[in-house]
């Protein structure tokens, strides 16, 4: 199927087929092969997995792990026993943030974050601060709303004992020059961590290419389910940390009074797993694989491109970062006319637009400004959908300026 058809894919648009959805940024819409994935899942193929011998469990359990297989695969893992499930993204930076805390950082270690993080890679090293006493270092970024590369380099020392960088910001849209991270890094052999989210459902990637230590995304912004976050971790790294939760798949042996701990992703996937959100991942995985994520990139920054030179023609409008190596993206403001009024009367239109701070409190402030209207664009979004958001765009300007 062809991405100019591919609306027809996703059942939210049967049921509301005049909605123009640009929030995918916040999370993607579902595409028919995944929701049913997961429904055929629950309906005909359901058990638990691991441990049951009989026949039910025993071909869910296959499946899942080929599920793992196929998430390896698909980011060039080196290994499928590289993959650690999660509950989400978020719950991926904890669990490094939390292990690292108990077996790898001491007072007075260095993390390097940026201003273009989502809080859920800057709160985690705040918990970790508040309670080891370790420091975390702020790269600045440019006009364009990226990086600050000569920052970074200038506070990379012997005490800097991890990067954690966004590979893409789901404000500005900036991606993160991975190749360059790494020659800055190599000095002093320093561990790096990047987020993925919003980067991963937009173009390939090749963790061996990467090569960073973790490598954390969310299944439901690749057009997966929620409630399954993905964190790709070096060997190295199962050995030094100690698991992250207690509870049964975890273990090896246990008595009452101790208990020893099983090896590689089973040591940090306690308790029974995301089965079917897994699945649906995996479904998900093959929908972008089909459609072709170079392809996809290419038509969402088609779309991107051209509402930008559509908006650009508004007065007083001012863009939250313009970076030349972005994705499908855009953070704007209009002098005199709130964000969120911005967004409450275009979703009068059924135009879903995203408003406020987009969990980057950080960022905004560096900007000196409280929020943004954000556009941000999928597999599904049109040229249609663009002409008629303009068009509303100005004509619910026309309403807040007569206010």
């Amino acid at each position: 199927m062809s991405i100019e058809n591919i609306k027809n894919r996703f059942p939210v648009f049967k049921n509301n087929s005049n909605l123009v959805f640009f929030d995918t940024a916040a999370s993607a819409l579902k595409v028919d092969s995944m929701i049913e994935a997961v429904n055929n899942c629950y309906s005909f193929e359901y058990a638990n997995i691991h441990r049951g011998i009989y026949d039910l469990s025993a071909k869910l359990s296959k499946k899942y792990e080929d599920s793992r297989l196929k998430v390896s695969d698909f980011i060039k893992s080196p290994s499928e026993k590289n993959i650690i499930f999660t509950k989400s993204a978020t719950e991926g930076i904890n669990l490094v943030a939390t292990c690292m805390k108990s077996n790898f950082l001491k007072k007075d270690d260095e993390v390097i974050i940026s201003h273009l993080e989502h809080h859920a890679n800057i709160i985690p090293w705040h918990l970790v601060q508040n309670q080891i006493g370790i420091k975390i270092i702020p790269v600045n970024i440019n006009k364009e709303g990226e990086i600050d590369y000569d920052d970074l380099k200038d506070k990379i020392n012997s005490k800097t004992k991890l990067i954690a960088l966004t590979h893409m910001s789901n404000v500005t849209g900036s991606i993160t020059d991975i190749e360059i991270i790494n020659k800055l890094r190599k000095q002093f052999k320093i561990p790096l961590l990047i987020d993925g989210c919003q980067f991963i459902p937009h173009k390939p990637i090749d963790i061996k290419q990467y090569d960073p230590d973790f490598y954390v995304f969310s299944a439901h912004k690749l057009y997966g389910p929620s409630g399954l976050g993905i964190l790709y971790m070096k060997d190295k790294w199962f050995e030094i940390f100690p698991p992250y939760q207690g509870g049964g798949s975890m273990i090896e042996d246990v008595n009452i009074l101790n208990s020893t701990y099983a090896s590689g992703f089973e040591k940090f996937e306690a308790g029974t797993p995301p089965i079917a959100e897994v699945i649906g991942l995996s479904s998900a995985i093959d929908f972008v694989l089909e459609t072709n994520l170079e392809k996809i990139f290419s038509h969402e920054m088609a779309l991107h491109n051209y509402a930008l030179e559509k908006l650009k023609i508004i007065n007083h409008i001012k863009f939250l970062g313009e970076s030349r190596n972005k994705g499908a993206i855009i953070s704007f403001n209009i002098e005199g006319i709130h964000y969120n009024d911005l967004s409450l009367l275009l979703d009068k239109k059924n135009i879903a637009v995203r408003s406020g701070h987009h969990c980057a409190q950080p960022l905004m402030k560096y900007y000196k400004i409280d929020g943004t209207a954000r556009m941000s664009f999928g597999v599904y979004n049109t040229k249609d959908d663009v002409d008629y958001f303009i068009k509303s765009l100005n004509e619910v300007m026309k309403i807040l300026k007569n206010v």
